[in-house]
């Protein structure tokens, strides 16, 4: 079940790698291979921290 889009959380590329432990260009790959949903611009990818989390068997923040 994801979240509705009002509940996404998008974070940049960088910070993405940071939340699942690997590096940035892990999540690019991940991004083109259609592991993960790749948001934003062309020039400014964001991705939704609850599918990092779910991809990678991370526990979800908390508020």
């Amino acid at each position: 079940m994801s979240p509705k889009t009002a509940d996404r959380r998008l974070v940049p590329t960088d910070l993405a790698a940071l939340a699942a432990g690997v590096e940035q260009a892990t999540i690019r790959k991940w991004a083109s291979r259609g592991k993960l949903t790749r948001y934003g611009k062309p020039s400014h990818a964001q991705y939704d921290l609850f599918e990092i989390f779910t991809l990678t068997g991370g526990a979800l923040p908390t508020h």
